[in-house]
């Protein structure tokens, strides 16, 4: 009875919807596939040149074909099929992961033969796919769950993502850890056909596409798309936020060389320190579906990023691997609120004839957020030193939140009530 209860109350509306599982389903199985190869593709990487700067370039070669191409990607998003836009791209992540497949076989003669390019031409593709996925995945959510059920929503879509996150990297650790390189990638094949069969099982019923005019142009609808951004202060002060504080505040790109030349620890602790911070964010995600962040948003979203920060540069010079491991899920829990509520101000304040567009927006300042702050991460450790340039990248979070409290007094104010 208290199980049913449960089930039934406000916390659980979003999964009640059949299509919306079925999407949470796809997003866990492409989400944990992406991050197991993210953390292979890094270990690999550093066994294979030694060279810091290979890890932040990265993060370079994703961000580059994302950031191109989701303007792009959103303007088709609001006038094609977004779900067919979505099976078609995962195919990419499919072709990807079995490039990485045939090269790992035999991974000492075909580094001899091909250097590391196959490795980049992948993450090409992965930068590629997500700058299609994110404005299609944000725009499909609009499509399958009610207005009123927009933050809930948005909760168990970050605590889908996050679970995937824990699992993703800890079980892309352990099997290259304890198996091979080659069924590490194998097994990344095997999860993104998993995610395939669960998108073709996605029903839109409800497609409700406004095309304001026939004769407009391609160009003209991107602009509408970023015009309506810097429009809205709080979709523009919640986006850079998180761009300003993850780009220079992130040191996940420098895991595997803390791992093993700070902690001492291998794959498989490295897998474990990059599930970290989805370990903190899964809490959250929890305790936020029943205390949704209504009330005072924009100054919980503040204060929880300034937190962030204080965990970057208590991790900088961390050498005990517990601490590390602690202070990674404390970012992971306050970077959470700040997804949840950057995600409900965007399905919130967007019309959804403008999701695609406006979600293209949101993915070039996370991929400038996560990838450009790879390679930030990657510059700064070569030149600065591993320790001072994570802790420098605390203390620049800690600015960019106190600048954006001083000049964007309207997020500053924000309550999603």
């Amino acid at each position: 009875m208290m199980l049913n209860k449960l089930l039934l109350s406000d916390a659980f509306i979003a999964v009640h919807n059949r299509d919306f599982r079925y999407f949470l389903g796809y997003r866990f199985f492409m989400t944990t596939a992406t991050l197991m190869q993210s953390v292979i593709v890094s270990w690999h990487m550093y066994f294979l040149t030694k060279n810091v700067l290979w890890l932040g370039m990265i993060g370079l070669v994703e961000v580059v074909p994302q950031i191109s191409i989701a303007l792009f990607a959103g303007h088709y998003v609001d006038l094609l099929n977004r779900k067919k836009i979505v099976q078609y791209t995962t195919l990419l992540l499919l072709l990807g992961s079995a490039i990485l497949t045939l090269y790992s076989i035999e991974s000492f003669h075909s580094f001899e033969r091909f250097g590391i390019w196959p490795i980049f031409v992948t993450i090409f593709l992965v930068g590629l796919s997500r700058g299609i996925l994110m404005p299609a995945n944000t725009a499909i959510i609009g499509q399958l769950v009610d207005k009123k059920d927009y933050a809930n929503a948005a909760t168990w879509n970050s605590a889908n993502w996050q679970i995937a996150a824990v699992m993703g990297p800890a079980i892309g650790g352990l099997i290259y850890g304890f198996s091979s390189i080659s069924v590490a990638y194998g097994s990344v094949f095997v999860i993104y056909l998993i995610s395939l069969i669960m998108i073709k099982n996605v029903r839109i019923e409800r497609i409700a596409l406004k095309i304001e005019s026939a004769s407009e142009g391609m160009f003209d609808r991107i602009r509408e798309g970023i015009r309506f951004v810097l429009k809205s202060p709080e979709l523009v002060g919640a986006f850079s936020l998180d761009m300003l504080a993850v780009l220079f505040g992130g040191a996940v790109a420098m895991l595997p060389v803390y791992a093993s030349e700070i902690l001492h620890v291998g794959p498989e602790g490295l897998g474990f320190l990059r599930a970290c911070p989805a370990i903190g964010s899964i809490f959250m995600s929890f305790y936020l579906m029943f205390n949704p962040p209504v009330n005072n948003s924009g100054r919980i979203l503040l204060l929880c990023v300034a937190a962030f920060g204080l965990c970057m540069i208590g991790f900088a010079f961390s050498t005990l691997f517990w601490l590390s491991a602690v202070l990674l899920i404390l970012s992971g829990l306050f970077d959470n609120v700040s997804v949840v509520i950057r995600g409900t101000i965007l399905q919130l304040y967007t019309p959804e004839h403008m999701r695609g567009r406006v979600g293209s927006v949101n993915s070039i300042f996370i991929g400038s957020s996560n990838e450009l702050g790879a390679f930030e991460s990657g510059i700064a450790a070569k030149f600065m030193g591993l320790v001072p340039s994570v802790a420098f990248g605390g203390i620049m979070t800690l600015i960019v939140v106190a600048a954006t409290a001083k000049i964007n007094p309207v997020l500053r104010k924000l309550s999603l009530k």
